[in-house]
């Protein structure tokens, strides 16, 4: 899991002004050119909330171009009504777009912006979400101090908050930090605090999310058991969701632990698994990986003339995808598994081949 942020998309806490009364009207009014005149501000404000609750589905399909849009007139109306929490949240949404489309600085800029607005109007939940996205944009930028200085802040009011389900994503941003600094100790840590809480929350896509940075960090570490363990977990949701593609993945990753686990024949089960759900997907990259995944295994076996079959049914593949640099490294692996086997014609002609595709 990235982070799943989302751009703050609570309901507006507007105070209504008089005993109850809508905004823009006075208790007093009794003209009504006046309550005409002031009906165009909560009209404005109508128009700019429907351009908030536009941008921010706009971006969560992705459409960020078109949320951009919408965040700037929004933003327009906003600053013309003088309304902070209203600037406040769509500075949020353009910080969060620039982070989605990776260019940090503007997103650490808006959400800058947004922090102090945020502070100034004491919303506790815009803040811990703007420091979430400072501090993930501090994250890819390489400033993993800030990441996890402004990820701690963030952390700090979700818990203030009560609000579980954002803690989660804080939880999980801080392993992430970790990660990238290197701590990996520290990142499983608090990965695992975070995989708790979901648990609990019994969100099922948050947990394989957890649960695939888990195993990553494990297998990092070297802790190669571990990873397996987590990645079985990851895989049973993913079967649970009904998620094919997602199995394929996971069914990788378990035959890449497996392997460095030095467990060949559970990496090949594993491996056979992934290729012939790629074959039912018409996933021909998948099926070229696995392929390759099952001459290594074999390989690493010593069972030669079955490396030298998947090896040959990969070369295939990536020909017709096609990929020359796949290609080469499998006319490699050829030559090695058939010098190992003594068929040195073989050897020859796929030297030959090599330099053939070198030329073209």
């Amino acid at each position: 899991m990235e982070s799943r942020l989302s751009c703050y998309d609570g309901r507006p806490d507007r105070r209504l002004a008089g005993k109850g009364l809508p905004r823009g009207v006075h208790p007093a009014d009794t003209s009504s050119q006046e309550a005409a005149l002031e009906e165009v501000p909560a009209h404005c404000l109508g128009k700019a909330d429907r351009l908030l609750e536009q941008g921010i589905e706009q971006q969560k399909a992705h459409q960020f171009e078109a949320a951009l849009q919408s965040f700037q007139q929004a933003l327009n109306l906003y600053t013309e009504l003088q309304d902070r929490q209203g600037i406040g949240r769509v500075l949020s949404g353009l910080g969060l777009t620039a982070y989605m489309l990776g260019d940090f600085p503007t997103a650490i800029e808006h959400a800058s912006k947004s922090l102090a607005i945020a502070r100034e109007i004491q919303d506790q939940r815009l803040e811990a979400q703007v420091l979430g996205i400072i501090g993930n944009a501090y994250r890819h930028l390489g400033d993993h101090a800030n990441a996890i200085a402004e990820g701690e802040k963030s952390l700090n009011l979700l818990r203030q908050l009560e609000d579980q389900a954002g803690e989660v994503v804080a939880l999980n941003n801080l392993g992430l930090a970790y990660k990238a600094m290197g701590d990996l100790p520290n990142a499983i840590a608090y990965q695992k605090q975070s995989l708790e809480i979901a648990q609990t929350l019994d969100d099922r896509q948050t947990q394989e999310q957890i649960l695939r940075n888990l195993g990553n960090a494990c297998y990092a570490l070297g802790d190669y058991a571990q990873a397996i363990d987590y990645y079985k977990q990851r895989a049973a949701i993913a079967k649970e969701l009904g998620d094919y593609r997602l199995e394929g993945q996971i069914l990788r990753n378990l035959s890449n632990a497996c392997y460095a686990l030095g467990d060949y024949a559970q990496a090949i089960e594993y491996a056979q698994a992934r290729l012939l759900a790629a074959e039912k997907m018409g996933d021909r990259r998948s099926q070229e990986q696995a392929l390759g995944s099952l001459g290594v295994a074999y390989d690493a076996l010593g069972d030669y003339a079955r490396a030298v079959e998947y090896y040959e049914q990969r070369l295939s593949v990536a020909r017709s995808i096609p990929d020359a640099r796949v290609e080469a490294r499998v006319l490699g692996s050829l030559k090695v598994a058939c010098y190992a086997l003594g068929d040195y014609a073989k050897v020859i002609e796929y030297h030959e081949q090599s330099l053939a595709l070198r030329n073209r």
